[in-house]
Formats: C-alpha cells, sequence, structure tokens
C-alpha cells in the first residue's frame, strides 16, 4: 500500500532528526492552506550546522538551511513545522501573483491569519529577495475567497478591469428570503459570477442545488456567469464575458 502523504513527510522528517521541521509548501499543505499547485517535493527545513551534516535519502525531499525561532514552529498532529505566518510570509515571497494571493485568500478565510497578521508579514519580508513583489500580493488579498479557484477569477476580474464589487454578494427577495449566495457580484447591473470547483459543484446533490439556486436568482432580475478552473488560464476569457454581462449591448 502506498503510504499517505502525512505519513511520507512523516518518514522525511524522521530520517533527517529531531531538528528537521517541514517549511514553504509542505508546512502549507500540512497547515491546510489552499493555493499552490501539487507537487510530490517534501520541503524540510535544518538549522545551518545541522544542515551541513545532512545526508538527504529521498529523492523528493528538498533540504534548507533555514533557522527560526523556536517560537515560529509548531506540532501538527506531531510533525513539526513552521507556524502559518512563517510560512507565509515565506511562500509568497518565492511564488507567483495567483498562487501567492490565492495562498493568503485560503490562510485569512481559514482563521490561520487575522487581517493584522498582514501587516507583520510585511514587516517581516522587509529588504527580503522577492519583497516588493510579495508587499503587493498583500494588499490584493481577501480572506471572504473560499477557494483558489474564486481568488483567480477575481483576479483575472481585476486584471480585465472589471473587478467586482463585493464577494460573497448575499440576494434575497422582497420578503428577506435568502434566494443565494454569489462567489463574485456586481450590483448595479446585477451580475453574479460562480467559481465552479471540479469537487465541490460536481456532486449530484451539489448540481441540483446549483441549479435550483440558478434559478431563483434568474427569476429575481439575476445574470449568472459560471467559471471553471480552465477559464482562469486564458487572461482575456474570463473579463470579456464578465464585461459583456454588465455593458450588454442595446
Amino acid at each position: 500500500m502506498q503510504p499517505s502523504r502525512r505519513q511520507q513527510v512523516r518518514a522525511a522528517l524522521l530520517s533527517l532528526g529531531p531538528a528537521a521541521f517541514a517549511v514553504l509548501g509542505t508546512a502549507a499543505e500540512l497547515h491546510g492552506i489552499a493555493g499552490l499547485p501539487s507537487s510530490d517535493e517534501i520541503h524540510v527545513g535544518l538549522p545551518g550546522t545541522a544542515a551541513k551534516r545532512a545526508r538527504v535519502g529521498q529523492p523528493q525531499v528538498v533540504l534548507h538551511q533555514l533557522e527560526y525561532a523556536a517560537e515560529s514552529l509548531v506540532s501538527l498532529g506531531g510533525l513539526a513545522t513552521t507556524d502559518a505566518i512563517s510560512t507565509v510570509s515565506d511562500v509568497i515571497l518565492r511564488a507567483g501573483r495567483y498562487p501567492a494571493v490565492s495562498m493568503l485568500d485560503s490562510a485569512l478565510n481559514r482563521g490561520l491569519l487575522g487581517e493584522d497578521d498582514l501587516a507583520t508579514i510585511a514587516r517581516r519580508i522587509r529588504r527580503r529577495r522577492g519583497a516588493v513583489a510579495a508587499r503587493g500580493y498583500l494588499t490584493q488579498a481577501d480572506g471572504r475567497a473560499q477557494s483558489p479557484l474564486e481568488t483567480r477569477t477575481r483576479l483575472r476580474c481585476v486584471d480585465g478591469r472589471v473587478p467586482p464589487d463585493v464577494l460573497q454578494l448575499e440576494v434575497r427577495d422582497d420578503d428577506g428570503y435568502l434566494l443565494g449566495i454569489g462567489d463574485l457580484g456586481w450590483r448595479g447591473p446585477r451580475v453574479i459570477a460562480e467559481a465552479d470547483g471540479r469537487g465541490p459543484h460536481s456532486a449530484p446533490e451539489a448540481i441540483f442545488a446549483d441549479r435550483r439556486r440558478q434559478n431563483l436568482l434568474a427569476n429575481a432580475g439575476w445574470t449568472i456567469l459560471r467559471f471553471t478552473w480552465q477559464d482562469t488560464l486564458d487572461p482575456a476569457y474570463i473579463p470579456w464575458i464578465v464585461r459583456q454581462a454588465i455593458n450588454p449591448r442595446p
């Protein structure tokens, strides 16, 4: 039987001794922070002298010579790792804009970071390589996004100059009955964009619920747009579709 991902990480840490801890993408994975591309690599940190003596026996293990204060390390299910704020600080210096903002959104949405922590991260990364770009990512973070796909859809809209004016838009009828919640909303033209992830929206009950909700919203005068991960790979597609919806031709 193939060992689970957690078992693989545990084996990597044990093989490198008691000073080893998970870092970067592997630490984000242990915290449940989404947004980075999936990878078989296991990123492990060791302090200077221990790193120099270490011998890595697994090809997927990437060793980093890193020093952290004891209070920046935590145990998650018995696995030593950097804490959430250190993990995010380190990764956004190395990741591109879309995965970095997706990570920030995920950490905020899960309550692993608070809004005040964004200012702390900005101070932590000052003068480090990649800090100029990373500070920009911090200003674009929004914890209302519930998935990396929602983040990517929002960023495509922002880049295409059709940014939504609200996230997680609640639409109610005249009696206050909740008709549905839209991932991204443009309230003036009454347009909603839904980010349809493969997992949450693929089950039969979810498909039926989405259709019922869409019918209610459409009857209330809202235009519903639906986007998938594939749609976000084309920089022009989502903004073009949104623009046609919010500025319909007469």
